[in-house]
Formats: structure tokens, C-alpha cells, sequence
């Protein structure tokens, strides 16, 4: 099993935060690392995502929502092939800050046979993260998604 996290501090309310996050049809306009996006965000709902690997090339895959409450966490979960080959659950976690503004945790914990072999995609995950991170960033502090 393998575990990897960033953080950002975002200039937001996690409801700002949030709406921009789950706001899947506009991922293309500002997402580096999830380029495409789709499905309901709802326990149980299966979502059809794809992602630009550092490479350049796309992979697509269809986890499973586990978790969803509005302004406060987002979890999935994925697997590659078959189970216990290399599954991942995904996870971004948000907190309104005593001094203003949101954290927002990423991480990703992924668990199957393949993990030993696969620690040049999971390092190279982490800077995909850390770019998810910042575009999400600007486009909050940038105003798009503002909830009332």
C-alpha cells in the first residue's frame, strides 16, 4: 500500500471551493491533470474520468463515488483491470481555516500487486496533484464557481 498527499490554501469559502471542484463540465477550461469529467457527485454514482498522465497521454477510468458532502470531502474509488491488481481511492478533503480561507488536502492511496512496480507513475502523480492543486487555486481566487 502506497500513500500520497499534497495541500493548497485556497482564498475561499470550502462552499466556493467546492462548487468549482465538482463543476465537472468545466474541468477542460482550467484542470491540468483531469482533463475530462463526468458523472453525478452521489454515493454510489460511478464517474467517467480521464486523466493527462505526465507524459502527455490520456488514461481513462470510471471509479466509484464513496463519499460526498458538500464543502467537505470528495472520495473515489478505482481500480485498474481487476481488483487487488492496482487500485487507488482518491480523496480531496476540504476545511475552512480559523484564519479565513479553505485547505484543501489530496491524496490518493493506492493498494494491489502492481504498487512495488509502479513507483515512477505514483512520483509522478504527486506533481500531477500539486498541478491540480494550484489550477484549482486561481480558478477560485479568480471568482468562477462563487456561490451566493
Amino acid at each position: 500500500m502506497r500513500r500520497i498527499s499534497t495541500e493548497v490554501v485556497i482564498d475561499a469559502s470550502p462552499g466556493d471551493v467546492w462548487s468549482v471542484l465538482t463543476d465537472f463540465e468545466r474541468f477542460p477550461e482550467w484542470n491540468p491533470f483531469i482533463v475530462k469529467a463526468a458523472g453525478r457527485v452521489a454515493v454510489g454514482e460511478q464517474l467517467d474520468l480521464t486523466f493527462r498522465q505526465a507524459s502527455g497521454r490520456h488514461m481513462g477510468i470510471k471509479p466509484t463515488v464513496v463519499a460526498a458532502e458538500p464543502g467537505r470531502v470528495l472520495r473515489w474509488r478505482g481500480r485498474l483491470w481487476l481488483p487487488g491488481i492496482f487500485d487507488g481511492e482518491h480523496i480531496f478533503e476540504l476545511s475552512e481555516r480559523p484564519e479565513g480561507g479553505t485547505l484543501l488536502v489530496q491524496s490518493e492511496t493506492f493498494a494491489g500487486l502492481l504498487v512495488p512496480f509502479t513507483q515512477k507513475v505514483v512520483r509522478e502523480t504527486v506533481g500531477r496533484f500539486i498541478d491540480l492543486n494550484e489550477a484549482l487555486r486561481t480558478r477560485v481566487e479568480s471568482g468562477a464557481g462563487k456561490t451566493a
